[in-house]
């Protein structure tokens, strides 16, 4: 039997650059303490997601490089790999993306938000064009990040087709007015998100690991499918913390992904 320890930060939303550097870092140290292989956080947890509508500070290159390499320097001290859902500035202008980083503080690569929502395309003009797997230790993982692993299966399709045994899928979603407030992992009262994260890991046959931050009334809640389409564990709504989670890679075959008979993507 071949496993992983896992950890998911569900963390409050970060109210400035610096706090969401300094949460990020405290995260890492934490998943080391508790012997997690990888911690993965929510979409452009650092610097804080740009929500459509709201003004955010212009984007400062130099800080997003000081934070990847702090956030480095944690992933080696804790020896922990690390998918950091985070901007960065292209020639395209700003980008979705999230870094990953090996449990030695090395530089993986970067998987880029490739679909975007239509509200996001005046706030992040520049998208990513390739998708890859990565590897950390005896785990193969892709990843989606929001909208792309709502909307658009492919994409999840891809990596699991490639071996990945889970999909990490990095997103952002806060309380809207009236909306409705969920304290049931896909409750049916609430709308298909939560339900599209057992879909994910089923139609795959392999693990799917949701994250968002903690926040009151949010619609969505951190949360692990198993890859028969069960609920493994899902963080309280609005709960700050870590979701730890140990996961049976055997149980992750990529069955059904592999008896696709087209190519996605």
């Amino acid at each position: 039997m071949s496993r992983v320890r896992i950890a998911l930060a569900n963390l409050p939303v970060p109210a400035t650059r610096e706090a969401s550097l300094q949460s990020a870092t405290s995260a890492v140290a934490e998943a080391g303490e508790k012997n997690v292989q990888l911690i993965c956080f929510p979409e452009c947890f650092i610097p804080g997601y740009r929500w459509p509508g709201t003004t955010a500070l212009a984007p400062d290159p130099e800080f997003l490089e000081r934070a990847w390499a702090e956030v480095a320097q944690s992933a080696r001290a804790a020896g922990v790999s690390v998918v950091l859902g985070t901007e960065r500035v292209t020639d395209q202008g700003l980008q979705i993306t999230a870094l990953v980083i090996n449990s030695d503080g090395s530089i993986a690569g970067w998987q880029d938000k490739g679909q975007l929502d239509p509200g996001e395309e005046s706030v992040y003009p520049a998208f990513g064009h390739e998708r890859r797997v990565f590897h950390a230790g005896p785990l193969t993982f892709g990843i989606v990040i929001c909208h792309e692993g709502w909307r658009y299966p492919e994409t999840v399709r891809w990596a699991a087709r490639r071996g990945a045994q889970i999909v990490f899928h990095p997103h952002a979603n806060v309380a809207e007015p009236a909306s409705y407030r969920p304290t049931t992992f896909a409750d049916p009262a609430n709308s298909f998100h939560e339900k599209a994260v057992l879909c994910r890991a089923a139609e795959n046959t392999i693990y799917f690991a949701s994250v968002n931050c903690a926040s009151k009334g949010s619609g969505t809640t951190s949360a692990i499918a198993n890859p028969d389409g069960t609920l493994h564990s899902f963080q309280p709504y609005g709960q700050a913390g870590l979701l730890v989670a140990d996961l049976d890679l055997d149980m992750a075959t990529g069955l059904l992904a592999s008896r696709c008979r087209f190519s996605p993507l």
